[in-house]
């Protein structure tokens, strides 16, 4: 069985999910992805400014998820659609996020490759549509 988001939780991350917001820690001036209750850089700051994300950044690694190795919630995009790229992406503010590639280049994925932040469908559970971000190369 997959990781189960609750629709309550889901929606109290709505704005990382569609916004790409992050906090910025007043202690140290890193960025946090996905927002935490504490800086996960300094482990000090507990203060922070709302920034919003550019969505822009480089492909720091990456790999290609199988049918196989589909999550359960992604298992129905495995069936159709076979393997799918995952990235690890760091981001111009500093935070690296992993999320699946759409649209990979005929060349083939390279570290370093440029890519945005795209709003996608993720999945769908309890009978609710799971939207958030993939990304693409540029």
């Amino acid at each position: 069985m997959g990781a189960h988001i609750s629709i309550p939780m889901y929606r109290r991350t709505v704005p990382q999910r569609y916004r790409l917001a992050g906090q910025r820690c007043t202690a140290c001036g890193r960025v946090n992805f996905p927002p935490k209750a504490v800086c996960r850089y300094c482990r000090t700051g507990t203060g922070f400014d709302s920034v919003r994300l550019s969505g822009r950044g480089t492909v720091y690694s990456y790999t290609v998820i199988a049918g196989g190795g589909a999550p359960p919630e992604f298992s129905e995009e495995a069936r159709c659609k076979g393997s799918y790229p995952v990235v690890l992406v760091e981001l111009e503010e500093g935070p690296r996020i992993i999320a699946q590639l759409v649209d990979p280049p005929e060349e083939g994925i390279t570290v370093g490759m440029k890519v945005e932040a795209v709003f996608r469908r993720i999945y769908e559970e309890e009978g609710v549509i799971r939207y958030g971000f993939k990304f693409r190369p540029v």
